[in-house]
């Protein structure tokens, strides 16, 4: 049996990347909806197939912003940290101290999971208002925080 080219290969595992990517953000019951972590890995798999896919964890800014002020400026005021002082939200410390580096993709499970003094949002939050979040985090370490 003669294999199929190179380049119909490569389109096929393309299609089949987009198509993962695309699904995993797909809004879903809360029973079925996707962990973070895979709908990450689905963007990861994507960006390796040679897919140019927005990920699907990238959020909206401005609702992020809601999230955020309702759920996280109690610890996280003004990117600080009440809890932990050289763990702030400001870029070199995400840099620093963030599992993953200073990405979405790394801030989605932060928030997910919890580690240390920080709760998970898991069960709290949606996966979409993490998404947001992650995204309000990321822009406003890189633009700097209003103290």
């Amino acid at each position: 049996r003669k294999s199929p080219p190179n380049h119909i290969v490569n389109m096929k595992l393309t299609i089949v990347a987009a198509l993962v990517a695309s699904a995993s953000a797909w809004t879903t019951p809360k029973h079925f909806e996707v962990p973070a972590a895979v709908k990450a890995g689905a963007a990861a798999a994507a960006v390796t197939a040679g897919v140019a896919v927005s990920p699907a964890f990238a959020g909206d800014v401005g609702a992020g912003e809601q999230v955020f002020n309702a759920n996280c400026a109690a610890c996280h005021a003004g990117g600080q940290n009440v809890i932990m002082p050289e763990k702030t939200l400001e870029k070199a410390a995400l840099e620093s101290y963030l599992a993953g580096g200073r990405s979405e993709a790394s801030v989605v499970t932060q928030v997910t999971n919890g580690k240390n003094a920080m709760p998970a949002f898991g069960g709290r939050l949606s996966d979409e208002d993490i998404a947001n979040v992650a995204s309000y985090v990321i822009a406003t370490s890189e633009s700097g925080w209003d103290e």
